[in-house]
This record gives C-alpha cells, sequence and structure tokens, in this order.
C-alpha cells in the first residue's frame, strides 16, 4: 500500500475570479509573464480582457499562441524561444487543456538544456531536470474537461514518432489554478460534450485502477456525480452558470484523482489522437463503453459503489454502463470509432502504441497485444458484447 498522493495546488475558483490574476501572478513574483494561449482563445474578447487586466495590475505580458489542438514537440520549442527573449519570469497558461499543457510544457523547458523527450513519463525520468530553471506558472482554463490546470504533465505528440508522450515533473503542477467557470459560457455544445467525457474519463479510469488512494477514490467519486448531474444540461443550456461551475470542478477533481491511474480508454485515444488529429476528449467519450466491458470482471464490484452513488435506481456494472451510453447518446457523441473516420487499416501502427503508453500499466486488467487489437476492432466496428 505505499503510494505518493500529492495535491498542493491552489485553486481560486467561482464565477468572476478572473480579475484575481494579477494578483495571482504577483503572489508568485511573476512581473512579466507569457501567456501561452492558442490561436481561438486569443481572438476571443476573454483573453483581451485577462491582458487588461494583467496590464492594470503591473504586469508586463506578452502572448505566445502557436498551440495545435493536439500540440507537436515544435509547439513547446517556440514557446521556450520567445519566452527566452522576451526576459518573461513566469507563464500564466490560459485556454483549453492543448494551451496549459503547451503552457506548463514552456516553464518547465525555459530553464533545461536537455531536450523535452528526456522528460517523458518514463522510471525517473524527471530527475533529469534541472528544477531551480522551472518557472512559476498559473494556469486559467477556458474549458472543463483535461483539468490540466491542476496537473503535474503535459502531453505533447513527438513528430518523428507521432506517438504522444506524457512529460512529467512535480514541479510543472501550476502553483495557481483560476477557475472562473463564466469563461466556458461561450463554449458550443459539441466542445462541451467532448471535454466533459474528458473530465469523466479521468476519474473513471482514476476509480477503476488498483492503487491503493482512497483520496483519489473520492474525488473520483465525487467528480463523476458532477458529470451526471450537469454536463448534459451544461450541453443543451451553454448559459447554466450552475452546470458551468460543476463541470469545471469535476475537470479538475478528474486531473486530481488521475495521479492514481488512467488506462485503456486513455492508451487507445492517445495514439488515435497523434495519428488522427481529434479531439482527445471526443476520442474517451467514443472508446469509454468498450474498454469498460473489457475490464467488467476487475471493477464489477466498484461499479456496484458507483451505481449507488450515483442514484442510477439499481446497483450494478449494466447501470454503469446504460448511464454511459444514454449520456453519450444525449450529448452527441459518436458510438463507434469508424464514424470518426478511423478504419482498421492502421491497426499495425496503433496497437503498439497503445501498448507503450504509459497509462497501459494503470489498467485494471492487463492489457495485451491482442486485447488491445480487439478493443480497437470493437470500438470502430461498434461491436459491445
Amino acid at each position: 500500500m505505499t503510494s505518493t498522493w500529492n495535491y498542493p495546488t491552489t485553486i481560486l475558483f467561482g464565477p468572476g475570479r478572473i480579475a484575481e490574476l494579477a494578483d495571482a501572478c504577483r503572489r508568485l513574483a511573476i512581473t512579466r509573464p507569457l501567456v501561452v494561449t492558442d490561436p481561438g482563445v486569443e481572438a476571443l474578447p476573454m483573453l483581451a480582457e485577462a491582458l487588461t487586466i494583467l496590464a492594470d495590475g503591473g504586469r508586463e505580458a506578452a502572448v505566445f499562441s502557436s498551440v495545435r489542438p493536439n500540440p507537436i514537440g515544435r509547439n513547446v520549442e517556440d514557446g521556450v524561444a520567445v519566452y527566452r527573449e522576451g526576459r518573461h519570469d513566469g507563464v500564466v497558461a490560459f485556454g483549453g487543456g492543448s494551451a496549459l499543457d503547451v503552457g506548463k510544457a514552456v516553464a518547465f523547458m525555459s530553464g533545461q538544456t536537455r531536450p523535452i523527450w528526456d522528460f517523458e513519463d518514463v522510471g525517473d525520468n524527471y530527475l533529469r531536470a534541472d528544477v531551480a530553471g522551472i518557472a512559476p506558472i498559473v494556469a486559467v482554463p477556458t474549458t472543463s474537461g483535461t483539468g490540466s490546470e491542476v496537473g503535474r504533465a503535459s502531453v505533447i505528440t513527438d513528430e518523428a514518432s507521432h506517438a504522444k508522450k506524457i512529460i512529467f515533473h512535480p514541479l510543472m503542477q501550476p502553483r495557481v489554478a483560476l477557475c472562473d467557470p463564466e469563461l466556458t459560457l461561450g463554449l458550443p455544445a459539441h466542445i462541451t460534450a467532448a471535454t466533459g467525457m474528458d473530465a469523466l474519463a479521468h476519474s473513471l479510469e482514476a476509480y477503476c485502477g488498483t492503487a491503493f488512494h482512497p483520496m483519489a477514490d473520492g474525488i473520483a467519486l465525487e467528480g463523476m456525480r458532477l458529470v451526471h448531474e450537469s454536463l448534459a444540461r451544461a450541453v443543451e443550456h451553454g448559459g447554466d452558470i450552475d452546470a458551468r461551475s460543476k463541470m469545471m470542478a469535476a475537470a479538475a477533481m478528474g486531473a486530481t484523482a488521475f495521479q492514481k491511474a488512467l488506462g485503456a480508454i486513455h492508451s487507445l485515444s492517445h495514439p488515435l489522437g497523434a495519428h488522427y488529429d481529434l479531439h482527445h476528449g471526443l476520442l474517451n467519450g467514443v472508446v469509454m463503453p468498450y474498454v469498460l466491458e473489457h475490464n467488467r470482471l476487475a471493477i464489477e464490484e466498484k461499479m456496484v459503489r458507483l451505481a449507488a452513488y450515483l442514484d442510477l435506481g439499481q446497483v450494478g456494472f449494466d447501470d454503469v454502463l446504460a448511464w454511459i451510453i444514454e449520456l453519450r447518446r444525449t450529448i452527441g457523441i459518436p458510438h463507434t470509432l469508424g464514424e470518426l473516420g478511423v478504419d482498421e487499416s492502421k491497426l499495425d501502427e496503433l496497437v503498439p502504441l497503445a501498448l507503450a503508453d504509459p497509462s497501459t500499466p494503470g489498467n485494471p486488467v492487463e492489457l495485451t497485444e491482442a486485447s488491445v487489437r480487439r478493443l480497437f476492432e470493437a470500438a470502430i466496428r461498434g461491436e459491445m458484447a
């Protein structure tokens, strides 16, 4: 039962708290923040307002927005160059999961001499880092999915191998997360749905993991209850601040919990995202029921407790599975990977990448080449047991 539990991020949560952005920077002695975002967010009034808040608070900021939806190593390299040239002393990671991941990676790599791939989450690679070279980070999420605002890692695609790699260091975790649900009010329904399924996947896989981490289990259970209560409402009524608030909390809770474990949902979605450039949360939502069925014997008792906690009316695995399938249908998540353009022609490439993914060891049922291939085939064809 030996494990390490780590929940140190200060979270400033609630509508209107973006007004405290300059104060959050001041708390970390950031005077010249580099705001890392993506092109879509850069064009929105919310970013202009954030820059005004920083300027009024005496923080001289610049913006870096060359971030792809599935970020690549070059995005981080370019951001580090801008950071160094501008003599910045901290990062404000502002946007969805991709912008947050790149922002954290830029802050981490700003003082390193090794290439980013030397810090992949394998063994004790993180010990190679120059800790003094890690810049402070304020994270401002504008979606409710990845929970990257409280995470200790960034998912970056290695263009040479077409593999998504998890770059990890404990000090990549933002020191302050400013979670203002008003920033999510303009999210389109399909993005709300996809990011919401990402939040659900994080809590679900953390809860299903076999490691001893009761704190993560409790956070994951409540995170899933908030998704159950609020996701469909947030998709249908985008201006519902109560639903938006609860989904933003659920996203942070999922990422807090999954330091316990992830599993085959992420093992499959990571290589799919790298090869097809599809939304990570959308992929998690599509493959979720197929992975649950694969893991059934190992997680059935936990699903009984989850069904009871969610008050699904019955208390068993089938009730949880039925809830997830109905939730997906309600919010417009496709049932198969085939509907997203994924076919079986790339399985010889995808299967080894899924097996090698850092999420794979956390799956409650051991994954093999044969079982991963069957999972991909089932999700492509829509074959449920």
